[in-house]
């Protein structure tokens, strides 16, 4: 593995990370009225283009740190519409 292909899995890894803090958060509390939808629909947004340009580029750190990133956020977008209606 290329010292750039580690350094891209590592930056992925730390900013994918930082997100498994809030999904706990949000799962433990029932809560994500703080999080704005457009602060969650743009990230998604985002990292969906990230997915897109690392399948493109054949990039595996931005497929998969991207790929984990975009199943976090659509847990957090789940759980706002599920836990808005209580």
């Amino acid at each position: 593995m290329r010292d750039a292909e580690l350094l891209g899995f590592a930056a992925g890894a730390m900013t994918t990370i930082s997100f498994v803090p809030q999904v706990i958060k949000a799962w433990r509390t029932r809560r994500c009225e703080d999080l704005s939808w457009g602060m969650l629909l743009s990230f998604t947004a985002g990292v969906v283009l990230w997915l897109a340009y690392g399948l493109a580029q054949h990039e595996a750190p931005i497929i998969a740190t991207n790929a984990v990133t975009l199943v976090l956020v659509l847990m957090l977008i789940a759980m706002k519409v599920r836990f808005a209606s209580r």
